[in-house]
This record gives C-alpha cells, sequence and structure tokens, in this order.
C-alpha cells in the first residue's frame, strides 16, 4: 500500500494534513489550481499545487479575480501619495494604524500564501527524484521558497522592526505547516527572520528557472528580493551585494528596459521586456463589477485617489500628465489616479495587470547602495538621469545639483515615487530607509518609529498565545 499525504487548505490558509493509504491514484485532479485540497505523488501534482501556491501570491479571491490591492493602495496612503476618495482613512492622515482599516490586510494574505508555499515543499519534498524531470523538483521547491520569503519579507516590514537587527519584534516565521494542533508558536527575533529569508531567497537564485512565464517565478526574480531585504537589512557589506546583484540582472538576464515608460502601463503590460514578475489577471476579470481599476476611475462604491503630494511630486515631470487625472469631485485636494487606467476608460486586462518586479527597480536600488556605501556621487547620478530619461524627463537639475549624500537621497526617493508609486510598497518601504531629518521633511506624520509598523491583528493572540507580546506602541 502507498501512503499519500492530502494538504487541505483552509479558508485561513491553514493546512491540514490527513494521511491515507490506497492501491491505486485518486481521482483525477481538477486542472484548475484553486483547490481545496492537493495529494503531491509525482511532477503534474506538484505543479498543481505550485499554481495553488501562485493564486495566493496573485490573491485570487472567491470571484476569479486578483486582488493586489494591498499592494498598491495602502502603503501609498502610508507614504501620503495616495487616499481614499471618500473620506480619508486614518492610515493616510496621520499613520494611525491602530485605527486605520488597512492595519491588518497583510497578516491573513501573506499566512495564506506562506502556508501554500509550506505545503509544495512538504509534499514535493517527500516525492522521489524520479518522478520529476531533469531539474524540475529543485525549480518547484526554489519557486516555493521565493513565494515564502516574498510573504515573510511582508511580514516582516509591515509587523516587524526589520530597522533594527537587535529588536526581538521579527517576524512570526513558519516553515512548517500550521497545523490545527501546531498553531501556537512565538515570533523570530529580527536577526533570525532576516536568516530565515535570506535563506530561502538564497535557494531561489540557485535553483529556480532562469527561464519562465512573467507571472511565474525566476532566480531573477529572486536576485531582485534579494536587493529589497538587503536594504532593509542595510548593513555597510550588504550594499556591495546589491550592487553586485543588480549587475547580474542588468547585463546577464533577458530583461531590458522599457524605453517609454508610460508604454509598460497604457499599452504593453506583462509583455514589457521589463517586467522582471507581475500579475497575471484572470479570465474575463476586467468585466467584473469590483475589479481594482474601476476603483481608480469610479466605477466602483470604493474609490483611490492621488493626493496633492503626489500630485506636487509630478509637478513639471511629464508623467503627471498622465498619472494624475482631474480633481476628485467627492474630495477636495485629491485626484483622479491614472497609472493603470485612463480617464474615462472601462477596465480591460491592461489595466487589471499589476507588477511585483520591474527592471527600473533593480536600476535605482542599485543607485541608492552606491550613495549609501560612499560609492560615486556622480554614478548615481548617472544611474537615475538614465531611469528619469525613459520617463520623458530632460530638466535633471535638481539631480545635478544635488551635491550632498542626503540630497541625493531625497532626489532618489522622489523617483522611486514618480516611477514605482502604487506597483509593491516601494514608496512606502524607501521612505523609511531614509534618514529621520528626510523622513519629517517628507512625511512629518511618520515621526516616531512605532509607526514605521502596523500592530498585529488581535485574532492572531487569541489563537496563538505563543508569539508573545504586541508591537510597542500599541495596546493588545
Amino acid at each position: 500500500m502507498m501512503k499519500r499525504i492530502i494538504y487541505t487548505f483552509t479558508l485561513l490558509g491553514t493546512v491540514v494534513i490527513t494521511s491515507v493509504s490506497c492501491k491505486k491514484e485518486l481521482g483525477k485532479l481538477p486542472e484548475n489550481a484553486k483547490v481545496d485540497g492537493n495529494t503531491i505523488i509525482d511532477q503534474r501534482t506538484a505543479e498543481i499545487a505550485l499554481n495553488g501556491a501562485y493564486y495566493r501570491f496573485a490573491a485570487v479571491n472567491g470571484e476569479n479575480i486578483t486582488k493586489w490591492f494591498e499592494h498598491e493602495v495602502p502603503p501609498a496612503m502610508f507614504a501620503g501619495y495616495m487616499g481614499y476618495g471618500y473620506g480619508a482613512d486614518q492610515a493616510e492622515t496621520g499613520n494611525n494604524y491602530a485605527k486605520s482599516s488597512y492595519a491588518n490586510i497583510y497578516w491573513t494574505s501573506s499566512y495564506q500564501l506562506i502556508n501554500a508555499a509550506n505545503g509544495v515543499i512538504k509534499g514535493v519534498t517527500t516525492v522521489e527524484d524520479k518522478r520529476f524531470t531533469g531539474n524540475r523538483k529543485k525549480e518547484v521547491l526554489a519557486e516555493a521558497r521565493f513565494l515564502r520569503a516574498y510573504a515573510h519579507f511582508k511580514l516582516l516590514s509591515f509587523f516587524g522592526q526589520w530597522f533594527d537587527l537587535s529588536s526581538p519584534y521579527g517576524a512570526l516565521v513558519r516553515e512548517d505547516f500550521a497545523e490545527v494542533d501546531a498553531l501556537p508558536k512565538a515570533r523570530s527575533t529580527v536577526k533570525d527572520s532576516y536568516a530565515f529569508i535570506l535563506a530561502d531567497v538564497d535557494d531561489a537564485i540557485a535553483n529556480a528557472p532562469a527561464e519562465n512565464k512573467v507571472w511565474y517565478a525566476t532566480r531573477w526574480a529572486a536576485m531582485a528580493l534579494k536587493m529589497r531585504v538587503l536594504m532593509s537589512h542595510g548593513q555597510p557589506e550588504d550594499y556591495k551585494q546589491v550592487t553586485d546583484l543588480a549587475d547580474s540582472i542588468i547585463l546577464r538576464s533577458k530583461y531590458t528596459p522599457e524605453p517609454q515608460t508610460k508604454d509598460i502601463f497604457y499599452v504593453k503590460g506583462l509583455s514589457s521586456p521589463e517586467v522582471i514578475l507581475g500579475i497575471k489577471p484572470q479570465q474575463n476579470q476586467e468585466s467584473y463589477y469590483y475589479t481594482l481599476s474601476r476603483q481608480y476611475w469610479p466605477g466602483a462604491s470604493s474609490l483611490y485617489v492621488a493626493k496633492t503630494a503626489l500630485k506636487d511630486v509630478l509637478q513639471n515631470d511629464p508623467r503627471g500628465a498622465w498619472m494624475i487625472g482631474t480633481e476628485n469631485r467627492y474630495a477636495k485636494g485629491t485626484y483622479y489616479f491614472l497609472k493603470y487606467i485612463k480617464q474615462g476608460d472601462e477596465p480591460s486586462i491592461l489595466s487589471e495587470t499589476s507588477y511585483a518586479f520591474r527592471l527600473t527597480e533593480v536600476y535605482l536600488l542599485k543607485a541608492e547602495a552606491i550613495v549609501r556605501s560612499g560609492g560615486s556621487l556622480q554614478a548615481a547620478r548617472n544611474i537615475l538621469k538614465e531611469v528619469m530619461g525613459r520617463a520623458g524627463v530632460t530638466d535633471f537639475s535638481a539631480v545635478d545639483n544635488a551635491a550632498s549624500v542626503n540630497d541625493l537621497q531625497k532626489q532618489l526617493y522622489l523617483e522611486i515615487v514618480r516611477n514605482l508609486v502604487a506597483e509593491d510598497g516601494q514608496e512606502w518601504m524607501a521612505l523609511l530607509r531614509l534618514p529621520s531629518s528626510l523622513i519629517q521633511e517628507l512625511r512629518p506624520t511618520a515621526n516616531d518609529k512605532v509607526k514605521y509598523i502596523l500592530p498585529i491583528p488581535h485574532s492572531e493572540f487569541l489563537y496563538n498565545p505563543a508569539i508573545g507580546p504586541q508591537n510597542p506602541g500599541y495596546q493588545e
């Protein structure tokens, strides 16, 4: 008799493990990757389970549409560049996450992804190598570890004191199934959280495929993720690694910069040569009522808009003409946000496409690492001007006049906002990496490191008493 393990993913992402014995293969697994249980016995079933984890990454919901809202909107709100079109949220006005309606959204989705990835890792590890062709077993495991690293880093970034390597307030790392009888677990230290995340990322760099569909992970996507992690880790030795990783991606990968930035969002989408990892909309998603791009241009019950701060950053910048629309009639001082959808247009597959990693971010992180490591300011300026030029900018006087490290860091940050706003949270994380004086200048309400991270949801303390204390500054 052959014993097989069936993985059942609950609504909260918890995985129930059931062992069953059988003489022959169970009925054919559904081709749709959004299955409630997967039996991993060979390459085919491993691929189905992995695709299920990618569904978690893309946040496909019960209506079969991707919901990348949390990646695009709340971080831009925290940084002060976007807002709710029918009345301000506490997160956008004062970085008050305890009263914010967006405080808890990362917790459940991240652990759903982690548990799905853990299910793939556990199941594939137990399958004999001969059940896979070539290096596919290693690749599947590497892709799952990339997804797990991505989710753990998201949790560390939003719920852990990622800026303090000596802090005990790290991520709640889960490397095993969150079984019903094994939910209690203490959070890791920040140092140990980084070590776990980087180990997963390094495995993905070593073993993930070099070529894959753009909505699946590659070793290049893993390199880009490692660049993000190291920039937050922020130790002097990290910056050389960041520049080396950037050079590897720029010089050795197939990705090339999009000559006109606007074309990524209005013409090419995931076919752009600079998209490293994107979110592919589901079939007929654009026709659904409550899509995200329908919430950027009035067509749904929610509305997310650009604030005056974003309009000001884009003043005299050619991107302002197509990213910022007319003033929102429902809230003075806000404007329709048109990065993904033209004013007056109906949603399309293109407007519903999202972006996790683009080559532009690689260039900008390289420039930031050069500045932070004490490298050539002129080299960083040249990278920055190259990126801005592809967006149609011709006036580089602010960059050329940035004579000090602080001044150039500010100019790099402003370009991160202009280029990457509302993609995957980089406008917020890059802000918090700045010197405190610059943070206060750019976002005065982020005036305490308590406000850099969110409170852990109350429900976690009910179901996981071993987690430890709430984040400092918040009451449990």
